[in-house]
């Protein structure tokens, strides 16, 4: 039977832990998607070398060899067409991608924000959120398009805010769930349960509704 597990990149710049879970997720035999790739913008990225531990294959683009946007992304497209690539995935990759790369690239493309988007967009978004008094914080997983942190989202965490929480241990848990819910949004993208209708991608939702998240949460007695 022919393979039909979607060859998946993870581009980073850094230790890609995110790239951790989706490695680890795609070990499973029945998981739609492939890495078979990761490609980074620094060489000395130590995700490359936990990429290389695990037998998947490797490539560094220097993006400061380049002159200008274009050419270094004419190089990593050259990169991901050689490995076949079907779907990519930005794990921590620090770079902004022209009009051009992520249109050739329309949902096909995904990546992780640490923060409920529309809210939150860009850096610091833990401090952000600590500073106007949000009572719940967490992650999203959207298609890429070229508006930074602005395409259809996928899949959502939310975790409490809590009244000790510092911007490190808020983005401790955010990061937990982070683990959670990429491997989780691939396995849907990859395996075509999902579409984009507008700004909306539908079928990603279960049908069984869950119990909201109530911060602070309700008592027994006054919920009942």
């Amino acid at each position: 039977m022919r393979n039909t597990r979607r060859r998946t990149a993870i581009l980073i710049s850094g230790r890609g832990s995110n790239m951790a879970s989706l490695v680890a997720a795609a070990r499973h035999h029945d998981f739609p998607a492939d890495i078979a790739l990761v490609l980074s913008n620094r060489p000395d990225a130590p995700g490359l070398d936990y990429a290389k531990e695990h037998n998947i294959a490797t490539a560094a683009v220097d993006h400061k060899i380049y002159v200008g946007r274009e050419s270094f992304e004419a190089v990593m497209q050259q990169m991901l067409e050689m490995h076949r690539i079907d779907l990519i995935c930005l794990a921590g990759f620090m770079r902004l991608l022209t009009p051009s790369f992520t249109q050739r690239w329309q949902g096909r493309m995904l990546n992780i924000h640490p923060a409920l988007l529309p809210s939150y967009k860009g850096l610091h978004t833990h401090e952000r959120a600590l500073a106007d008094g949000v009572k719940i914080h967490g992650c999203t997983v959207h298609f890429v398009v070229p508006e930074m942190d602005s395409g259809p989202i996928i899949a959502q965490a939310a975790v409490p805010v809590l009244d000790s929480d510092t911007a490190d241990t808020l983005a401790s848990r955010v990061l937990a769930q982070e683990h959670v819910i990429y491997p989780r949004a691939l396995e849907m993208v990859a395996s075509g349960r999902v579409h984009i209708e507008g700004h909306r991608v539908l079928g990603a939702c279960p049908r069984v509704e869950h119990a909201p998240l109530v911060v602070p949460a309700l008592d027994e007695e006054e919920d009942g």
